[in-house]
């Protein structure tokens, strides 16, 4: 017989650092199952008396990365299981909090192999030289970068220093490179299974700087304690690390039961946030408890957030289900009840609704339809992953000409629609930018078509209860659009006020779209009309 194993799932929110390697995850375990006390995480001087690691800044930094944090972890023991979690755990910090690397970057090295105070500091990529980590030979920081531009792992971090006149580099008091953050760490230097003594240095960050150590401190002699270095700042500012702060949180056992839904003492959820690794007790006044935050917990900020760790304790599937106090009935946004409406005729009218992308390239916006980047009002992606979602667009017609395009051999005549949001750039918006709902159709068959769009405009004001008319009606005039066919445009108003376009496209958007037939659009606002 196949022996049948039980799967346990555990989900790990994004916030929970503290979660995210098996020590951690064990540690929190235990501490809820109540088999073990949540630890208490030292600070420590250097046990012979001497002076802290010491880790100098210079100004050159600000440029890059201006602030780095340092801590040692001082005679820890690893084995393989132990070293191969902590790498991984680095590797995760670097993947979430750290932003892959755009915000921190972690280094770890082997104290025993080098020697304080440590310096700092930023250098043009020319005067930097060292054997990186798994290589056989020395290279300047510019032919690193050519050299990892292949690299399937370290390739996706170049970016960050890569147009920098200055790249960030570690040396050690012999001059010693120890890593260039946030792309690679020296060959020799960096942390091994055999370490005794580990210096850590994180570029920005406090918060993970903690995590990092206070995860692997109870491998130490000294479960739990992490023995300080000193960083000087540009200014002459001197800031010891780690910081390892607890801090006292007050709140009611009344404000966690109204909120949570339970009914329970103020002793019972005390106990409940210490299984949480918050350790809490009842104070003298009153249901107020005393809520204590250790370093591990970085996702604590506010009260909130104590009492989702006493809803998770409890348990949510405990909680008992309640009908509200407060009855309120849903209803449709008026403008999205519109254009459901407007699709449903549409459609009757014979055209088939497409959705299309909200991201589209430069060029669907602008080349393709004859007009200029800058004057679209464009709102752009400060860091596009691909050419084709590199600005939000700004109208609905280049994702309908790529449906066309995408369907040139189905039977003629084509008839598309799309009623769906625009962005542009507002400046009176808090944001920069608003969304603006429009409408937009197109006519693709062996002639223009023009009098379909036509059409199709006067049944859309029909049902929109808009009868023609200069003043309190709709009309068109004709008008000028380098997207259109010269002579074959018209701008429409409604109210006395300009909502859109409709005519014959230009032949060079038809042929810079893939098309080889003649095509007919309309693009208009619908929001004036709610």
């Amino acid at each position: 017989r196949k022996s049948l194993q039980k799967c346990v799932i555990i989900d790990v929110p994004a916030n929970r650092y503290d979660l995210l390697c098996l020590e951690g995850l064990v540690r929190g375990l235990q501490v809820f199952k109540e088999k073990l006390e949540a630890p208490r995480y030292k600070r420590v001087s250097p046990a012979d008396g001497g002076e802290p690691q010491r880790l100098v800044i210079t100004e050159e930094t600000a440029s890059v990365r201006p602030h780095a944090v340092a801590a040692v972890l001082r005679n820890i023991t690893f084995t393989q299981e132990r070293y191969e979690s902590f790498i991984e755990l680095q590797e995760k910090l670097h993947q979430n909090i750290c932003r892959k690397r755009t915000l921190v970057a972690i280094g770890t090295h082997d104290l025993d192999t080098i020697s304080g105070p440590f310096t700092y500091t930023a250098k043009p990529p020319g005067d930097i030289r060292f054997k990186p980590l798994n290589q056989s030979k020395e290279y300047t920081a510019a032919e690193l970068i050519s050299h990892y531009k292949t690299d399937s792992h370290l390739r996706h971090y170049l970016h960050i220093i890569e147009n920098e006149p200055l790249y960030p580099i570690i040396y050690d008091n012999n001059g010693i490179v120890l890593s260039m953050p946030p792309v690679i760490n020296a060959k020799n230097y960096s942390m091994l299974l055999n370490m005794r003594n580990g210096f850590c240095v994180c570029l920005q960050a406090k918060i993970t700087l903690d995590m990092i150590v206070t995860m692997f401190s109870e491998y130490c002699d000294e479960p739990f304690t992490v023995e300080e270095a000193e960083v000087v700042y540009p200014d002459g500012r001197l800031c010891v690390y780690p910081e390892l702060a607890y801090r006292t949180e007050t709140l009611s056992g009344d404000f966690i039961n109204k909120r949570v839904g339970i009914n329970e003492s103020a002793e019972s959820i005390a106990q409940l946030l210490t299984r949480m690794c918050l350790r809490s007790e009842v104070s003298g006044e009153g249901d107020l408890i005393q809520v204590e935050i250790p370093p591990t917990r970085a996702d604590v900020i506010h009260a909130c957030d104590i009492m989702e760790d006493a809803a998770i304790a409890y348990g949510f599937n405990n909680i008992i289900r309640s009908t509200p106090r407060t009855y309120t009935v849903a209803n449709q946004l008026p403008l999205n009840k519109l254009t459901e409406l407007l699709r449903q005729d549409l459609t009757a009218a014979g055209f088939t609704e497409a959705l299309t992308f909200a991201l589209c390239s430069q060029e669907d916006i602008a080349d393709k339809l004859r007009k200029n980047i800058v004057e679209t009002r464009a709102v752009h992606i400060s860091n596009p992953k691909t050419a084709e979602f590199q600005v939000v667009r700004t109208c609905l017609l280049p994702g309908l000409l790529k449906t066309l395009a995408a369907n040139r051999k189905m039977p003629l005549p084509l008839k598309l629609f799309e009623i769906s949001d625009v962005v542009l750039k507002d400046e009176t918006k808090d944001v920069g930018a608003r969304n603006n709902r429009r409408l937009c159709a197109v006519y693709y068959n062996k002639s223009p078509g023009f009098e379909v769009i036509h059409g199709l405009l006067d049944r859309v004001m029909q049902l929109l209860d808009v009868k023609p008319g200069r003043n309190q009606g709709y009309h068109i005039q004709a008008a000028e659009d380098s997207t259109f066919f010269p002579g074959r445009c018209a701008e429409i108003f409604s109210c006395g006020k300009s909502i859109g376009h409709l005519g014959v496209l230009h032949p060079d958007v038809i042929s810079r779209s893939e098309l080889t037939m003649p095509c007919s659009a309309i693009d208009m606002d619908i929001e004036p009309f709610l």
